[in-house]
């Protein structure tokens, strides 16, 4: 299993539904994360956007699992980026 960061950038404009799909987005991510495949992840750059680190064994197959995401599916993600991460120093628990 290899890790992968991923950013999404929200699509301009969708801040009103985005507050009304967050629920099911979360819940969808907590289902991630109870599984093992999330390891963390938030907003970041005051909320314009977020960062996920998941595990897998592809980019395609971590895109696959986010194409399920509330956000993606209402069309609120203007940009996501997967890209595989290796870690050097640290570590995720």
């Amino acid at each position: 299993m290899s890790i992968f960061a991923v950013t999404y950038t929200y699509a301009a404009g969708s801040e009103t539904e985005r507050d009304t799909v967050r629920p099911r987005h979360k819940d969808f991510l907590a289902q991630l994360h109870s599984s093992g495949r999330l390891r963390v992840s938030g907003p970041v750059d005051g909320g314009t956007g977020a960062l996920l680190i998941l595990e897998g064994e592809s980019a395609e197959e971590i895109s696959a699992v986010l194409d399920d995401d509330p956000f993606r599916t209402h069309g609120l993600i203007g940009e996501r980026t997967v890209r595989e991460w290796s870690i050097f120093f640290g570590g995720l628990k």
